[in-house]
């Protein structure tokens, strides 16, 4: 390898390619356990061997790795590479493989991943056995995505090409998954049509392809789904991480309306029920995961659970008998009282609750001002829900069910 110039040091991709040197490898090994509190040591020591901007390169791909390990694993987060809008973007590695293995499922063997990113999809992608060619414009994404194909042992399957993806042609492969950029440099982008391809764009190009998924983002409202597509909200562990768009023969074989749960999967589908009726709380109280309820599919958990609403503006589902669903989390009840913090916070000291988780809905009060306010003590734990019941502002006490 040559001396480093100016030039080289002064252009991030000249920088990246360093990193995948001997030396670049070097520096990564020494930086395996990175400690951000002796940053400052750390890099003034490795300046007296290396060059200033290289062990600057270094120290903040050791730093994306570390933010990176909780999308990916500590063990590919490892061996990956990354770029700091790519770690914030990236799909989860959990939601990358199951909707990999959904493509895979429908038959899909070749597959042209549009706006790749760092490749995070690509690698579950290829992992599934699927031939991918990964587009993007920014050659530094591009160098980072080629390297990790690299790095996880998938080059034969990965492809990745620097290029405008609205003029790629995705002829000839049997399915297109797309994922604009939804960050801009003034943050989070939440109009479609600022997204770098606007979502129209990203419509039009699903729709030609034999079977294609756009991944939105998860407050995309219901209205705003194209005609003739499937729309799929993700939730892992609870958190609603994304939704997807699905087009072609992918829209054909599910209900226009799912949403999914990781770890599992599992999947709830639109029946198209009208909304719950509303009434008194009763003994047990459910409240449906994010995912369920950005799907509109809380009507759905309360046919599950024989329910009701507590109030029809508000997504928790209230019944007289404990019927477990995976697709929301049940409590048993004990109090339903008038919101009122005094009267709060002499119960949770006459029943000696220390630990108090706060859950609101419908309600301005924020949950650490509350507890600031009740200043709970004692070996026990409770959760209170900070809510509405029949349009009135109602706390309601209770535990989780296991």
């Amino acid at each position: 390898m040559h001396a480093p110039t100016d030039d080289d040091l002064s252009d991030p991709v000249s920088v990246f390619h360093r990193l995948l040197t001997d030396e670049g490898q070097a520096l990564l090994a020494k930086l395996r356990s990175y400690d951000p509190g002796r940053e400052l040591a750390v890099a003034t020591r490795l300046r007296r061997d290396h060059p200033a901007e290289l062990v600057s390169a270094a120290i903040a791909q050791a730093r994306l790795r570390q933010r990176a390990a909780a999308k990916f694993g500590a063990d590919d987060a490892a061996r990956m590479y990354f770029t700091p809008d790519g770690v914030e973007q990236a799909t989860r590695a959990s939601v990358a493989a199951y909707r990999a293995g959904r493509f895979a499922a429908l038959g899909v063997r070749s597959l042209a991943d549009l706006c790749c990113g760092n490749g995070g999809d690509a690698v579950a992608l290829a992992r599934a056995g699927i031939e991918v060619l990964a587009v993007d414009r920014s050659p530094l994404a591009c160098a980072v995505a080629r390297a990790n194909a690299g790095a996880l042992g998938l080059s034969d399957l990965i492809e990745v090409r620097c290029a405008d993806v609205t003029e790629v042609d995705t002829a000839g492969f049997d399915a297109v998954f797309a994922d604009p950029a939804r960050r801009g440099g003034r943050g989070r982008i939440f109009d479609p049509e600022a997204y770098s391809p606007p979502l129209s764009w990203a419509v039009e190009a699903a729709r030609r392809a034999p079977l294609a998924a756009l991944k939105v983002a998860p407050g995309i409202p219901h209205e705003a789904v194209p005609d003739g597509a499937a729309a799929e909200w993700i939730s892992d562990g609870g958190d609603v991480k994304e939704a997807v768009l699905w087009f072609g023969a992918a829209s054909r074989e599910a209900p226009r309306i799912r949403a999914t749960l990781l770890p599992g999967p599992r999947t709830l589908d639109s029946a198209g029920l009208p909304d719950p009726p509303s009434g008194p709380v009763g003994r047990y109280l459910y409240e449906p995961d994010g995912a369920v309820i950005r799907a509109h599919l809380v009507a759905e958990v309360a046919e599950l659970v024989g329910g009701r609403l507590i109030d029809p503006t508000i997504a928790y589902v209230t019944s007289g008998e404990h019927r477990p669903t995976p697709y929301a989390t049940a409590y048993e009840i004990t109090d339903t009282l008038p919101f009122n913090v005094k009267r709060l916070k002499a119960l949770l000291r006459e029943r000696g609750v220390g630990t108090l988780t706060v859950k609101k809905r419908g309600s301005a009060v924020e949950p650490e001002e509350l507890r600031r306010k009740v200043k709970p003590s004692g070996p026990h734990s409770a959760t209170v829900f900070l809510t509405r019941v029949a349009g009135a502002p109602t706390m309601l006490l209770g535990h989780p069910l296991r």
